[in-house]
């Protein structure tokens, strides 16, 4: 998964290094409270589903189970 985050850079001559690193610190932290939460996992296939899938791959490519 890519990281999707901003990179924060504050440009202000009249900030110390001290201020710069607070304020970017303190925009790290709401990025971070205000985030939506993770999508949940997807729950593993059934072992109806596992069996489908591993019986169409190995199926013949020619064959023609209709007829």
């Amino acid at each position: 998964m890519p990281n999707r985050r901003p990179r924060l850079q504050l440009v202000t001559p009249t900030a110390s290094p001290e201020e710069a690193a607070a304020v970017i610190a303190a925009v790290e932290r709401f990025l971070r409270d205000t985030a939506p939460p993770p999508a949940p996992a997807e729950p593993e296939p059934s072992r109806w589903v596992r069996a489908a899938r591993r019986e169409a791959v190995e199926r013949s490519p020619g064959a023609d189970s209709w007829h």
